[in-house]
């Protein structure tokens, strides 16, 4: 798990890294490769070994008529053994240069993974910074299931779109959910053909905003740890919204002008939607939200970039909850592993039943669902039964055990996971299901957790055994008889 340390203590810590023995008074010092990967099950080789990052300083000069980047990253990170090599993820790109602690270091490339060795061994504990430079055409990955991630062309300039590796198509880093860090990203644009500026929206909040006549500039910072999947930029046109929540937290929703129309009401939705979850889930993790509505429906998802999540297109009010609810669960609260990815699913598809159970519900078009009541029974009846379209494909496979990376965002780990969700509901009772949800958000806030963790509280908050519960309906292969 990462470790969330303030800057001024960075650069305290760099000039005061450990200089002993770290084997010990008299002993050798062995020195040994970072791992190139964190043993993650269903992505082996993502992320890295040996060191732990704390902040990542992006500068991006970016030209959207040709489609090229040029960057320069500083990675500031912590040793966590004696570190004679380290591994970053990048995909693409071509490193020009890279230093560690002010010296030229050796590099070399491995498929997806920049090998680095400085000019001096790195001790356990030592904080250093690593600084590469690089450019190139930043890639678009084609996902096994057919999605689009990575660094993606817009009709009007690009996105940048990072779940599950493909932040690593635009920085070098350690690009695993379980090293969190903060970030500045600062990026550079050249205005149109006819002079006009581009607009750069990413994740945090605009420090600084500069036009040079020629380019433009815009600096964005992420004071609270993030995971690399959730960094976000978008360059395009937007028309740009500033408003406050009911507890005075900015709220920044960026639209593309083709969908300002359908996307009329998000601007009030965001601060609304993130009041009501507050007062549910604990208070609201980050010190901004907004929206990036994009004109991009051949994209056909949905992301939930920390801050900000990213709309391919105009959401609906359910989609809006559900992406805002991500920044409770999975965003602050992160999976120690992608197997673990039911949590930020299961949760945040379950905010949209409650959502739903409490605005009274929303009527099917062929009526089953009443407009009054308590609805998330029904809801869940639909699912078991397959009467909701969300429900296909299911009982594929348990929703904390996804079988393979391609598999990680399929059905059984939204909408079974929201079904386990709410038969934890109904065993503990509303009072201790909120408490759980409250607690779970703030023991964790800003780290990693997972599965068991998550089952552990649920049964100290209710002091009950709930073993058979989620034997059944979140580890069975099976679909599971009748219970209600």
């Amino acid at each position: 798990m990462s470790h969330w340390v303030p800057a001024a203590a960075l650069l305290l810590a760099v000039t005061t890294s450990c200089t002993g023995s770290a084997s010990g008074k008299g002993a050798a010092a062995v020195w040994k490769p970072g791992a190139s990967g964190v043993g993650d099950r269903l992505f082996p080789g993502l992320g890295n070994g040996g060191y732990d990052v704390a902040h990542y300083g992006l500068t991006l000069h970016y030209v959207p008529e040709t489609n090229r980047l040029k960057g320069t990253a500083v990675i500031t990170a912590r040793a966590t053994q004696n570190l004679s090599r380290f591994n970053l993820d990048l995909s693409g790109l071509r490193v020009r240069l890279a230093t560690v602690q002010g010296a030229k270091a050796r590099y070399a490339r491995e498929k997806d993974e920049l090998l680095v060795t400085p000019a001096k061994p790195l001790k356990d504990g030592e904080v250093f910074r690593t600084v590469v430079t690089y450019d190139g055409t930043p890639r678009t990955i084609e996902d096994d299931d057919g999605s689009l991630e990575g660094w993606i062309e817009t009709d009007d300039g690009s996105t940048a779109l990072g779940q599950p590796a493909g932040s690593m198509t635009w920085f070098p880093g350690n690009h695993h959910p379980s090293d969190k860090a903060t970030y500045d990203i600062t990026v550079t644009v050249p205005k149109d053909e006819d002079g006009d500026p581009y607009d750069v929206v990413s994740n945090g909040e605009l420090i600084t905003q500069e036009d040079k006549g020629e380019t433009v500039t815009r600096h964005w910072r992420t004071e609270e740890p993030m995971a690399a999947y959730l960094a976000h930029v978008s360059v395009g046109y937007f028309e740009v919204h500033k408003g406050w929540t009911d507890d005075d937290l900015p709220s920044f929703v960026a639209i593309d002008p083709d969908e300002s129309e359908d996307a009329a009401d998000v601007k009030d939705l965001v601060p609304e939607i993130v009041d009501w979850a507050s007062e549910r889930f604990g208070p609201y993790p980050f010190s901004s939200t907004g929206a990036v509505v994009d004109h991009l429906p051949e994209l056909d998802y949905a992301l939930e970039t920390q801050t900000k999540p990213y709309f391919d297109e105009a959401p609906d009010e359910t989609l809006l909850v559900h992406e805002l609810a991500h920044q409770w669960f999975g965003n602050s609260v992160t999976p120690r592993q992608w197997k673990d990815m039911w949590l930020n699913e299961g949760l945040a598809t379950y905010a949209e039943w409650l959502w739903e159970e409490e605005r009274g519900g929303e009527e099917k078009q062929d009526g089953d669902r009443k407009q009054d009541g308590r609805i998330t029974d029904e809801i869940f009846d639909d699912f078991y039964a397959g009467k909701d379209p969300e429900s296909e494909g299911i009982w594929s496979f348990p929703p904390a055990a996804p079988p393979s990376a391609a598999r990680v965002s399929d059905p059984p780990v939204y909408g079974r996971g929201a079904m386990a969700v709410h038969k934890v509901r109904r065993a503990v009772g509303d009072e201790a299901f909120f408490d759980i949800l409250r607690t779970w958000t703030r023991q964790h806030r800003h780290g990693n957790a997972d599965t068991d963790q998550f089952i552990a509280l649920c049964e100290s908050k209710s002091g009950k055994d709930l073993t058979n519960l989620f034997e059944t309906w979140l580890f069975s292969k099976e679909k599971p008889a009748r219970m209600r």
